[in-house]
């Protein structure tokens, strides 16, 4: 099934990497854009950025098939209240925000009988945002989860061959799971970066400029995820607090074991401990997840 128009709402990395990407895979498909900033909206419309770009909510979902929330996760709620007697039967109303079980709560209520809701999450990003970061091969062999939560086969169906169609694999997800298996492999990530920047930042005896100018691989990957836009990863810690915190527990306990063993001169346990983590990434690399070229392969490729 093809949309035959397609509303993004908010126009940042992930929504403009779908325009993209729509567009290279030859969807016959209207794509209107709304922004809540008007500088954001001018920019899209320099961009080319969306067949139209609109200046209300109510406007970019009339006659839609398919809505996409790709806003903060905080936004959703008040955004599905707004949009909701503007939708059209039969639409399939859709998110990408990296928590689930908090989106569903806060805009299932206001989808209008008639109207299908289909939370999903792309598992792609890049350290930049707004309406110029977006680039067509984003989603390339990268997942996106989609969390059914009862909504009709056939839309789920039909929203997993939208994806496919901007290049993505899809797996179906558990609410309660997704956010689970999300805290492990992004959002403590991202908490980790955070705080390893910020301890970097208070250490006074290391230079500001000596920070920049030594930065090693491992520290320059931690600013780049660091540098992802605060808005959004402030609402995911907010909004998933339940997993993230259980995850962040079992992290301090592993840290403990490390630091009891460095203290104690433990090799063996150390040497043991990092020739694990090594065949995980062994296996990322294997499952064609990442690239041993310089920047995680991270080129844009339009």
């Amino acid at each position: 099934m093809t949309y035959r128009k397609v509303a993004l709402i908010g126009l940042g990395l992930i929504a403009s990497s779908m325009y993209w990407a729509m567009k290279r895979a030859g969807m016959e498909t209207h794509v209107s854009g709304y922004a809540r900033s008007e500088k954001t909206r001018e920019t899209a419309r320099r961009l080319g950025l969306c067949d139209v770009v609109c200046d209300s909510l109510e406007e970019v979902v009339k006659d839609a098939d398919l809505v996409v929330l790709a806003v903060p996760v905080g936004a959703m709620g008040g955004i599905a209240e707004t949009i909701a007697p503007h939708l059209k039967p039969g639409a399939t109303v859709t998110d990408v925000g990296s928590v689930k079980r908090a989106v569903i709560e806060a805009v299932r209520p206001h989808i209008p009988e008639g109207v299908h809701f289909v939370p999903a999450h792309p598992m792609a990003g890049t350290e930049h945002s707004g309406p110029d970061s977006g680039f067509a091969s984003l989603f390339d062999n990268r997942w996106c989860l989609i969390v059914p939560d009862g909504a009709p086969d056939a839309a789920t169906a039909a929203l997993e061959d939208f994806w496919h169609a901007l290049g993505a694999n899809t797996e179906r997800m558990d609410v309660q799971h997704h956010d689970l298996v999300c805290a492990v492999v992004s959002h403590i990530p991202h908490l980790i970066a955070y705080t390893m920047v910020g301890v970097a930042d208070d250490l006074r005896r290391v230079s500001d400029q000596e920070v920049i100018k030594f930065s090693a691989a491992g520290f320059r990957d931690f600013t780049r995820i660091a540098a992802s836009d605060p808005t959004m990863w402030r609402d995911v810690f907010l909004t998933n607090k339940e997993a993230t915190l259980e995850i962040l527990g079992r992290f301090t306990e592993e840290l403990f074991a490390l630091q009891r063993a460095i203290r104690t001169g433990d090799g063996d346990t150390l040497f043991d401990y990092f020739t694990h983590t090594r065949e995980i990434r062994r296996g990322i690399l294997q499952a064609g997840q990442d690239t041993e070229a310089p920047d995680f392969g991270r080129i844009r490729k339009e």
